[in-house]
């Protein structure tokens, strides 16, 4: 989606104050617009006597009409580390959003937060893990967003894990980015159920007509409460002894909200939690090999011993 003219002209101002030597061709790549474009933005621009001059490269021979924004510098570098890490930035609707209000912030610091900026190293980063495919990302995020935004049903054709791929209508609740990729919860007319879809397994949506009325005990707050990860099932109770590294681990990071991790005297572990449903937290015990015994429930006890004579019958040869 491109920006409208007011929208760009500001952009262009402040990119002209934030950054140095960006000429038409470059102005035009960050605008999404041709180069001819960009010069008929400069001359209205003139026009509105702001003093814009060329020296390799569009500068602004004054920037007094922007009234500083106050912000402190470590104010300015924690909104600047929130935008450039956001997984939102993956987005079609977000991406160009973040860009704009990152430039518009750093068009308006006063000059010794600017000054700060110029000459002091960014020690903070943040690199959130994103499974996303970008394309489907860019192109159906915003329709799943205005739907339950709007309250509209939506017809999508999704592959699904474990049935594979087949076409239904939903109606979409929220989404959120979790365990590295966005979902959106909904409610499947064709499962008659609530159920939580990953964004990019969307191979088509379509948006419709229909309205569709919310419940109100459906909600973000509470939705994933008790859960691993992302999916949901019945409460079950979980315990697994750790030993090694493994123990180690376990002891150093919360993994789930309702955990009880007590060591031995022998150096294990023995971690209890109860959630919903098996098969995410079963797969984060595989991962940790033999250092990792579970001891309840014996339904997982059994699909581990099931998983063991398997790897035994391939590799062991």
């Amino acid at each position: 989606m491109g920006m409208t003219k007011y929208d760009r002209l500001l952009y262009i101002l402040n990119l002209l104050r934030s950054r140095r030597n960006l000429n038409a061709g470059r102005l035009a790549e960050e605008c999404g617009v041709t180069e001819r474009s960009i010069y008929r933005d400069i001359l209205a621009l003139s026009e509105a006597n702001i003093p814009i001059y060329y020296d390799n490269g569009y500068k602004l021979a004054s920037d007094n009409f922007l009234p500083p924004l106050n912000f402190d510098y470590d104010e300015y570098l924690f909104l600047r580390t929130a935008l450039e890490s956001s997984p939102l930035r993956l987005t079609d609707k977000y991406a160009d959003m973040a860009r704009k209000v990152q430039a518009k912030v750093e068009a308006c610091l006063s000059e010794s937060v600017l000054k700060r900026s110029k000459f002091t190293p960014i020690a903070t980063h943040i690199d959130i893990a994103s499974s996303l495919v970008q394309e489907r990302g860019e192109q159906f995020y915003s329709v799943v967003e205005q739907a339950a935004t709007e309250g509209r049903c939506i017809e999508i054709e999704y592959d699904s894990i474990h049935s594979g791929l087949n076409t239904r209508t939903v109606e979409p609740y929220f989404i959120i980015f979790k365990d590295r990729a966005f979902y959106f919860v909904a409610y499947c007319r064709l499962r008659s159920e609530f159920r939580t879809f990953r964004l990019d397994r969307i191979l088509s949506v379509k948006l419709t007509d229909e309205l569709f009325s919310r419940r109100d005990d459906i909600n973000v707050e509470t939705y994933f409460e008790g859960s691993w990860r992302v999916y949901s099932g019945d409460p079950v109770r979980v315990v697994v002894r750790f030993k090694g590294a493994a123990a180690k681990v376990v002891q150093t990071c919360t993994h789930h909200v309702d955990e009880l991790v007590e060591a031995a005297d022998d150096n294990t572990v023995l971690y209890t939690v109860t959630c919903r449903g098996l098969e995410e937290i079963q797969r984060w015990i595989l991962g940790f090999g033999s250092e990792a015994e579970v001891l309840e429930p014996e339904v997982m006890r059994m699909e581990l011993a099931s998983i063991g004579r398997y790897l035994s019958k391939t590799y062991d040869k």
